[in-house]
């Protein structure tokens, strides 16, 4: 089964190693993390909203992250 987070960051963002810590906090290493900056079509719809977090495919969260927001979202079942 796919993790139902999605984490999009970028390397030497400070904001994502501060969201990294909670989405962790909540889902463990049960996570998906994509770098932005590997692939031009994200780099290019996310550069100014890193980090961004989805739930179950649909975007949650960017810039913070938080717990208790992640909680209540993972907390639903998957549509």
């Amino acid at each position: 089964m796919e993790p139902r987070v999605t984490f999009y960051s970028r390397q030497g963002c400070h904001l994502c190693d501060e969201a990294r810590l909670v989405v962790e906090k909540v889902v463990g290493d049960d996570y998906t993390e994509v770098d932005i900056d590997a692939d031009e079509e994200l780099r290019e719809r996310f550069t100014n909203e890193v980090p961004v977090t989805y739930v179950d495919g649909k975007q949650h969260d960017f810039w913070r992250v938080s717990e208790e927001r992640l909680r209540a979202a993972l907390a639903r079942s998957p549509e």
